[in-house]
């Protein structure tokens, strides 16, 4: 197999030429046909997320079994999402909150992820995908779909919705949230008006810069932007009641602000990875509620380049990265 190492020691890539992983028990060994790459791998590059040795990266997979040692069968598609494992035995996985387990594994950070040929999973963390849809446009959903649709219903029922940061997972959302009816105003960095341009197109109401505020109160607001000073800027946008939900795994600190912008019982949640049942219910989802995935694609062997795409934000939608035949 090959596969692209980023080295945490060196802050480089390169690519290595390894033997075929053997599956344990309980696990499957996939074929790689696609990987979405998202903020997360940027965070990891960015040493914003510690890492001690070198890892292959990439936690959107999807990829055909080629040989199983679970109940999955060989040949089935599944794709692998960023919560690799769980102790299934701490507080937080006996009470249905595994997404918060204190011995969690996490692909492509604390295990080899997809940025490879082939990569070998727990099959209890795969879902099945569909075989009628494209890989490369259902990675995405793997991640940017998951944490986009927990943030999404941890927002509550928002009939103004606030999306701040419109890449992989605000495009995704944005469809999602509109065919449910609500309206959602969209925030892209100050100037890009491709980019607002991009969110308008997708049934957004409104889009502006972050700094600009929207014309009327929001009842919630997701923030995707890792930029902790819009959580202000956000409480300010949303009514009274309001709730605001920051979905990055990792974000610059949040600058004092005035009391006044949490009064009125306006809320401030973050949220943490994901659970098996996030993925069930997205999954469920969109069988009713179609979502065109927008891709931008780079070879396997050019992985860094779509993670320095990421970090400059000159990615329409998500990047996925496909390895050569």
């Amino acid at each position: 197999m090959r596969a692209i190492v980023f080295d945490p020691h060196t802050g480089t890539f390169c690519e290595q030429v390894r033997p075929l992983p053997q599956p344990a028990e309980g696990e499957v060994l996939l074929e790689v046909e696609a990987c979405g790459m998202c903020r997360t791998d940027v965070h990891i590059v960015d040493g914003d997320l510690p890492l001690t040795e070198p890892r292959v990266l990439g936690h959107q997979i999807v990829g055909r079994v080629i040989e199983s040692r679970s109940d999955i069968t060989v040949g089935a598609r599944v794709g692998v999402p960023w919560l690799g494992g769980v102790c299934g035995t701490c507080r937080f996985c006996r009470t249905g909150r595994e997404n918060l387990c204190d011995h969690a594994v996490f692909t492509g950070y604390t295990r080899d992820g997809g940025c490879a040929t082939h990569a070998v999973a727990d099959a209890r963390f795969c879902f099945e995908l569909p075989e009628d849809q494209d890989p490369v446009r259902l990675a995405p959903l793997l991640c940017a779909g998951l944490i986009g649709h927990r943030a999404w219903r941890l927002a509550g029922q928002a009939r103004t919705l606030g999306i701040y940061g419109f890449g992989a997972a605000g495009h995704i959302l944005c469809q999602v949230a509109t065919q449910q009816g609500q309206r959602v105003f969209a925030f892209t960095r100050p100037g890009d008006r491709d980019g607002q341009a991009f969110a308008r197109e997708l049934g957004a109401f409104w889009a502006a810069g972050s700094d600009e505020p929207p014309p009327e109160p929001l009842d919630a607001a997701i923030l995707f932007a890792p930029v902790g000073a819009l959580v202000p800027r956000a409480l300010e946008a949303v009514d009274k009641g309001g709730i605001v939900v920051c979905g990055g795994i990792h974000m610059s600190d949040i600058p004092s602000f005035p009391y006044r912008l949490l009064w009125e019982e306006r809320q401030i949640r973050s949220v943490a990875n994901l659970t098996r049942e996030d993925g069930r219910s997205l999954f469920a989802l969109i069988r009713h509620t179609p979502v065109d995935v927008h891709v931008e694609t780079w070879p396997l062997r050019d992985a860094p380049a779509a993670i320095d795409a990421i970090r400059s934000g000159r990615v329409a939608g998500a990047a996925v990265v496909i390895p050569e035949k």
